[in-house]
């Protein structure tokens, strides 16, 4: 009797490893999707976005009070000291965004120098068609004034009328529904023409008050 000896085939129920090249089509295709669903998702934010189209928000300078305004004697650099208060009105006229003001500076500048330093204001949210008040006490204490300036300050002064811009600026962000924008800049430029001895409308001046400016719209750029 003769014995044959046969190789055994492979079991059947035996792990079979997957190709590298599959495994990296896998991946792309993976990766393309995913693009794709967040490329599509940032696009119908933009595209809502855009259909709404929020109006840039409304400033309207309610009151300006000038508490001190001195000169340093000659010779050159003049040094101002100066306290401003300032009321400024923010509305938001949009029905279907809301906005969220990250940061606040003010500060006030006379002829294209800033007198003050800048004050910082809280950060807060505007809902819908809400309407804030925004208080800011400007305080300059030894501004080093251009040269002239000082000149052009004692003759307002004599003249009995100052005219200074109170601007503000920060950084906001839309909020439509759950979904919120990238930050934005944007600057307030408010013109107060402040009168010596003369109260705004409404009432006299207050004790200390060496002059007062009635509520003016502001530009704003975003």
């Amino acid at each position: 009797m003769s014995i044959y000896s046969t190789t055994s085939p492979k079991h059947c129920a035996a792990k079979q490893t997957i190709p590298l090249h599959h495994l990296k089509t896998l991946n792309k295709k993976l990766l393309f999707t995913l693009s794709s669903l967040l490329l599509s998702l940032t696009f119908l934010s933009l595209l809502f976005f855009l259909i709404l189209h929020p109006s840039k928000p409304r400033f309207h300078l309610h009151d300006t009070a000038l508490y001190d305004l001195t000169l340093t004697s000659p010779p050159s650099p003049r040094l101002l000291n100066s306290t401003i208060q300032a009321t400024i009105v923010s509305n938001n006229p949009n029905t279907h965004s809301g906005v969220y003001y990250d940061r606040l500076r003010a500060y006030a500048v006379y002829k294209g120098q800033q007198i003050t330093a800048e004050a910082e204001l809280p950060p807060f949210y505007q809902g819908n068609g809400d309407t804030n008040l925004l208080s800011a006490s400007l305080v300059g204490a030894g501004m080093p004034m251009a040269t002239g300036l000082g000149d052009e300050v004692v003759r307002d002064r004599m003249n009995g009328k100052m005219v200074l811009s109170v601007r503000l600026d920060g950084e906001m962000r839309w909020k439509v529904g759950s979904w919120v924008s990238r930050r934005y800049r944007f600057d307030v430029d408010c013109v107060a023409v402040i009168r010596y001895g003369v109260a705004a409308a409404g009432g006299g001046l207050m004790a200390g008050v060496l002059g007062e400016a009635e509520g003016t719209e502001c530009s704003a750029n975003v």
